[in-house]
């Protein structure tokens, strides 16, 4: 895994509650990786979704 950095962000109490019952409930062993892999889905939704609509072909798949 490459290095990380540690960022500040600003979430409202409501997410912080929903983090901390995943991590309760075992589905996540910390906030962090929760928000990592939230981070994770989204960049993968919004990239396909601006290469579709680009009509290119996405860098990972080999041409």
């Amino acid at each position: 895994m490459s290095k990380m950095r540690v960022i500040s962000v600003q979430l409202p109490q409501g997410l912080i509650n929903a983090m901390d019952q995943l991590v309760r409930k075992g589905v996540y062993p910390n906030r962090s990786e929760v928000i990592r892999e939230a981070i994770r889905e989204l960049l993968k939704k919004e990239l396909y979704q601006l290469e579709t609509e680009e009509r290119s072909t996405p860098d990972y798949i080999m041409k």
